[in-house]
């Protein structure tokens, strides 16, 4: 047996799952497949709800002293007019903010700290390929090169697109997505931080400040990427200069259709998280909407709740597979309303934006009141800041 428990993928819900599984006594090893954490991640907003389960581990001022912005409320340009949509300062949160913090660093802060248990152990550039199966359950993986790693309990934590979930015939619901992204950097001066949504006929754009350039998200209609790019380089440009002004200048960085990635929005979850040695959690069980950034959120709490319900029993020796139901009845119910929340988003808001081309003269009424009440701004700050049964640690320290 190589480990008590071989955790396959070093995002969000792997390493922190991975942090939690190790602090409790059981021998824990992460595979992440590449060498690095450097690399162009789409999620960079560490919620609220996520810094409280650093702040009970002890973890929250070191996390802080990580490069990062504190955002405490959302806003974005609607039909060229500022609205403010959430505010998160009045959440009774230990750190009531959105910490914009590049996501490598927060997988390098979280792997650090997880190293100073003898129990953990990371292993990188290590592609785990297939599961390995022994009398009906999951005995470990195989890797890319042909190793094997054996393991009481196997977690899935290999992303949206897992290859371990699909060979786990495990049983899947897709919700779907009317849109998808382009995905570029545009260079910005140094600043305050001001991330923002600009949201305009046929048109949402997403700007995450990221000190020295702008992350883009271009949102358009799915299935229409190839129409976008028919149009040619320039006239993207021209579209991004007209949601966005400021920007105008900017967009002469993008030289060509290289410096566009086209990131395909999937929304699908399992149905069962489990079956006899292992676990699936994080976005290979769910795979958000980038509507709310929440994806990495609930990949944390996944990660949390796995370790209150397996972590302690592990430690003591006991078979993990009779607890593993625990961790989808925990964490089903959640993931289930926040699609449903983004769901109901894509398809009221989202999809009639996309598809219009009555351009708007005024933002609608839902939005000016948002911008003019704050009571009502504290709504989509709860539910995106804390998301639906925050987790808590529960899971002993060794």
């Amino acid at each position: 047996m190589d480990a008590d428990c071989v955790i396959v993928g070093g995002g969000p819900a792997g390493m922190v799952a991975g942090l939690l599984f190790a602090r409790a006594g059981v021998k824990t090893l992460v595979l992440e497949k590449h060498g690095d954490f450097l690399r162009d991640f789409r999620g960079d907003t560490v919620h609220p709800s996520t810094l409280a389960i650093f702040h009970e581990l002890g973890l929250l001022d070191a996390l802080l002293r990580r490069p990062h912005d504190e955002v405490t409320q959302l806003g974005g340009l609607v039909a060229g007019q500022a609205i403010r949509f959430a505010e998160f300062s009045g959440l009774k949160a230990p750190a009531p903010f959105i910490a914009m913090m590049p996501q490598w660093e927060f997988l390098d802060f979280v792997a650090d700290a997880a190293r100073r248990y003898p129990a953990f152990t990371l292993r990188q550039n290590a592609e785990a390929a297939a599961l390995i199966e022994e009398g009906g359950r999951v005995a470990g993986v195989r890797l890319a090169g042909g190793e094997e790693v054996l393991a009481r309990l196997t977690i899935a934590c290999d992303g949206r697109h897992s290859v371990l979930r699909d060979r786990s015939g495990l049983p899947s619901k897709t919700i779907g997505a009317p849109m998808d992204v382009f995905w570029f950097r545009l260079p910005k001066p140094r600043g305050p931080n001001r991330s923002m949504g600009v949201f305009d006929t046929g048109l949402i754009l997403a700007l995450i400040d990221r000190g020295d350039y702008w992350q883009c998200a271009f949102v358009f209609a799915k299935g229409s990427a190839d129409r976008v790019r028919g149009d040619g380089l320039e006239a993207f440009r021209a579209r991004i200069a007209r949601a966005a002004p400021d920007l105008a200048e900017a967009t002469g960085a993008l030289a060509s259709w290289d410096e566009v990635k086209l990131l395909t929005v999937t929304v699908d979850r399992l149905e069962r998280w489990h079956r006899p040695g292992l676990l699936v959690i994080g976005d290979a069980a769910h795979a958000m909407s980038p509507i709310g950034g929440v994806g990495i959120n609930l990949a944390v709490q996944d990660a949390v709740a796995a370790a209150n319900a397996l972590a302690g029993p592990m430690a003591r020796g006991e078979d993990p597979d009779p607890l593993l139901h625990k961790v989808e009845d925990r964490r089903l119910w959640p993931t289930r309303m926040t699609q449903g929340m983004q769901k109901a988003a894509q398809d009221r808001i989202i999809a009639p934006l996309l598809g219009s081309s009555t351009p708007l003269a005024r933002p609608p009424l839902v939005a000016r009141l948002f911008d003019r009440f704050a009571f009502l701004r504290r709504i989509p700050a709860r539910v995106i800041g804390m998301g639906f049964r925050p987790e808590h640690v529960r899971s002993p320290e060794a």
